[in-house]
């Protein structure tokens, strides 16, 4: 469905991604994981058309979208998330969500009932009049997520959406991130809470300074000593076998 092909971005003298390659298949539950300041955010905002690779392939569902502008790559069905969400201050959690819709409802009539749709989907069904500015901050997650979703989404980018929640918080959207694969949505997330990478991800790719250094199931990833180093420093993975036998 998405295949990133030997991609290179570069910020002046600054390889920010390295010749970076992944495959994702419909249906799948995919992470993007790393330490800070790997790479992933530019990696994504590659895919998603916000910024052009130097080199190589980005290609969604058999067609080239590398270059391609952000709204053009969106309504082919690729719709990513942002870290920092900012809702529509002064209009209603449906009305945000109704602006995702428009993407493919002209009438606003059509957007609305998208969006209500959308809203139980993301178990916001009951929140619709409520002013999106008064939200907490898992509250403003489902929004984000919500709105995406309006846009009829084929492939979802989740950049952090868990980022800043609590525990209880963080297994509720979990839940929801499941629902929304179920329904048919391929997901791609970039994610910092590791427990929600080993329940939610099928497969996980760990980018470091740029490189894409593994793929395999989270369980595999999580005692790859190249992985553990790359969180943890050189030498980290010996320190720990050797604590194991301790």
């Amino acid at each position: 469905m998405l295949r990133v092909a030997n991609v290179t971005k570069r910020f002046g003298g600054l390889v920010a991604v390295n010749d970076a390659s992944l495959t994702l298949e419909q249906g799948r539950i995919v992470a993007l994981i790393g330490p800070n300041g790997a790479g992933k955010t530019t990696l994504f905002a590659m895919i998603g058309g916000f910024l052009t690779p130097d080199a190589g392939s980005i290609t969604f569902e058999g067609q080239e979208i590398a270059g391609l502008p952000p709204h053009a790559i969106c309504r082919l069905g690729l719709t990513r998330t942002f870290q920092i969400v900012q809702p529509f201050a002064g209009l209603t959690v449906l009305e945000n969500i109704a602006v995702g819709a428009h993407l493919h409802h002209r009438s606003r009539a059509d957007a609305l009932e998208r969006a209500r749709l959308v809203a139980e989907q993301v178990g916001m069904g009951r929140m619709l009049d409520q002013s999106a500015q008064s939200l907490t901050v898992a509250g403003r997650k489902r929004l984000e997520l919500a709105r995406a979703l309006a846009t009829e989404a084929k492939l979802l980018l989740l950049d952090e959406v868990m980022a800043g929640l609590i525990p209880s918080e963080i297994v509720e959207i979990v839940a929801t991130i499941r629902q929304i694969r179920d329904s048919g949505v391929t997901i791609l997330l970039i994610e910092h809470v590791m427990q929600a990478v080993m329940s939610l991800s099928e497969e996980a790719y760990v980018l470091n300074q740029g490189k894409m250094i593994a793929h395999g199931t989270p369980k595999q990833l999580v005692a790859d000593p190249t992985v553990i180093e790359a969180y943890l420093g050189h030498g980290a993975a010996e320190r720990l076998k050797g604590g194991a036998h301790a």
